[in-house]
């Protein structure tokens, strides 16, 4: 009878143990399906807020009309156009110039000016162009030398800030063709209340919003050539000042040399 019991007894623990396991497995399988279902719905949400500005910009874009739209659009093609060109022609400008005055002033010692001049010839920068005016007329005189350092410096600097000046013309453009488009779009609206006769919101929303879209673009623009400009005017005055400090350095080496 006692063997009959504990056998009953341990059957029902068994049952409990089998039933708890079960519902744990089932608690967490739905654990991990909401899991999914919420990171689902986080790509989806995540997916659709960046269609749906994509979307927006576009239609506020077209809402703008294609007239002072485009123009602004091209403003912002071409200053960004003439931008990495920019950018792109300053960073291949740029010169170790410590590393290049040192080689100089290495080949003046050892090979004499011609080698100084094939280093110069065979090194990218108007810092290495510089130099090699210089050189060329190291036979002159450390005077003339000088003068055609300076000169060419002049060049090499004007080399740099080319089409600089247009960024900042479409900077000003932008948003002055938006503004324009802002006031056009105002007085339309009030050839239409003019029209009408009659004041309604309805009628001079539409008008109302289009010409206010036509700034924002024209400020957006402006905004990123801004971020641009500066940028490059950084960089050109780095570049500058770089060839400046080399071409006091290097006018300190012809003079020791021709000692």
């Amino acid at each position: 009878m006692k063997k009959i019991l504990v056998a009953l007894a341990l059957v029902g623990f068994l049952g409990n143990t089998y039933a708890y396991s079960s519902a744990d497995v089932v608690v967490n399988n739905e654990t991990t399906i909401v899991a999914q279902d919420m990171d689902a719905a986080t790509d989806t949400a995540d997916q659709e807020e960046s269609a749906s500005f994509t979307q927006e910009l576009k239609k506020r874009f077209i809402e703008g009309g294609p007239g002072f739209m485009g123009i602004v659009l091209i403003c912002l093609i071409l200053g960004l156009a003439i931008a990495i060109e920019r950018i792109i022609f300053l960073n291949l400008a740029t010169t170790n110039t410590a590393k290049l005055t040192a080689g100089v002033e290495e080949a003046l010692a050892s090979g004499g000016v011609d080698a100084a001049k094939e280093l110069c010839r065979n090194t990218k920068g108007p810092v290495a162009s510089i130099f090699y005016q210089g050189l060329d007329r190291m036979n002159e005189g450390v005077e003339n030398a000088e003068k055609a350092v300076v000169a060419y410096g002049g060049v090499q600097m004007g080399q740099l800030e080319k089409n600089v000046s247009w960024i900042s013309l479409f900077i000003a453009l932008a948003p002055m063709l938006g503004f324009m488009g802002t006031v056009i779009g105002m007085i339309q609206a009030f050839d239409k209340i003019e029209a009408a006769g009659d004041m309604q919101p309805s009628l001079v929303a539409g008008g109302i919003k289009v010409a206010l879209l036509t700034t924002v673009f024209g400020l957006i623009v402006a905004i990123i050539l801004q971020v641009f400009y500066n940028y490059i005017v950084a960089k050109i005055d780095s570049i500058v000042n770089d060839m400046e400090d080399a071409s006091i350095n290097l006018i300190d080496i012809l003079v020791a040399h021709k000692k």
